[in-house]
């Protein structure tokens, strides 16, 4: 698997890294990759976007590893800001760890050119998918066609039913990279299923040639009257109003329906929280999805809770509205 990664990426004596996520992260990895290949890595302290932007410029830089809040945070950088910095030196910018909205994924295409590429994987290897810029053009949305392991797509009723081209299951993987948990035989047991392939825990589908579209993780899906709602398709609408800087989908507990839908909201600068808004962000997913799945109420926070990696933590707003039940799903004026 490493071997591939250093040819599909292009890692050679000429390569030029730039670090901006934690070392521990998947950017550890690929330093190292670097490394064995006599290329050289410039570690940004902490990441910033116009900084990184100088960093490109500066030394050169070939190869990078990103996660989709950088990117937002480098297309919100003024127009003369990023045009007055040179990066193309940049051969191969790479992303994962989270969903990238489609329209943040074309604007860094637009910008950068066709060198946006994408994996889907975790640490424990189980399987990996891979797609460059031309592929995803052509199948937008879709994280790629595994390069290790064989993909499945699986019920989530415990039948160990492979599911057909479209339809939305558990993602699993055989013949990835053997592994185990330190000192925890029975979380390892539950990565596998019967047949022996593994899982990350997430869900999603395969197209008809075979490419995956991540659902969300299995953890985050929305159970609402019995109806499973995947908050990713309401996350990816709303990150298109020109209001939101960052958006998080969540079920909340409700004492009729098991859950209900809330999006919590961090605006752009020159943006307001209102209940108008908030009625405006509601009607605005209505305009693209069923009603069913879309929020039934709006809450808005300077902040989301994100990991230094970039990950957003939804554990963490889940847990802040565990104690409080809504008690009536009231529709917008």
């Amino acid at each position: 698997l490493e071997q591939k990664l250093r040819s599909m990426f292009q890692l050679d004596e000429r390569s030029v890294f730039l670090s901006v996520s934690p070392l521990y992260h998947a950017t550890g990895r690929f330093n190292i990759r670097v490394l064995e290949c006599g290329g050289s890595c410039v570690i940004m302290r902490k990441f910033d976007a116009e900084s990184a932007l100088e960093a490109i410029a500066q030394h050169h830089i070939t190869h990078g590893h990103w996660v989709p809040t950088m990117f937002s945070r480098l297309l919100a950088l003024p127009r003369e800001v990023r045009e007055s910095h040179d990066v193309s030196s940049q051969r191969v910018a790479l992303h994962a760890t989270a969903p990238c909205p489609r329209h943040v994924k074309e604007a860094m295409i637009n910008w950068w050119g066709p060198i946006i590429n994408e994996y889907y994987g975790g640490s424990e290897n189980v399987g990996v998918t891979y797609i460059d810029a031309a592929d995803w053009l052509r199948h937008k949305g879709s994280v790629g066609k595994p390069i290790c392991g064989e993909m499945h797509i699986m019920a989530d009723d415990g039948s160990d039913t492979e599911l057909a081209p479209g339809e939305i299951g558990l993602i699993y993987f055989n013949g990835g990279v053997g592994f185990q948990y330190h000192n925890d035989s029975e979380k390892t047991k539950s990565v596998f299923n019967r047949r022996g392939w593994g899982t990350y825990g997430d869900m999603g589908s395969i197209d008809s040639d075979g490419f995956l579209f991540m659902s969300d993780r299995r953890t985050d899906l929305i159970i609402a009257g019995g109806v499973n709602i995947y908050p990713q398709e309401a996350e990816n609408v709303l990150h298109t109003h020109t209001a939101v800087e960052d958006v998080a989908v969540i079920g909340i507990p409700h004492e009729d329906y098991g859950q209900e839908v809330k999006a919590v909201v961090q605006l752009k600068a020159g943006y307001e929280p209102s209940d108008s808004l908030g009625h405006e962000l509601i009607e605005f997913c209505r305009t693209q999805l069923s009603r069913i799945k879309c929020p039934r109420s709006v809450d808005f926070l300077d902040e989301l809770p994100r990991s230094e990696n970039g990950k957003l933590l939804k554990r963490v707003l889940r847990d802040s509205y565990a104690a409080k039940p809504a008690t009536a799903a009231v529709p917008p004026a």
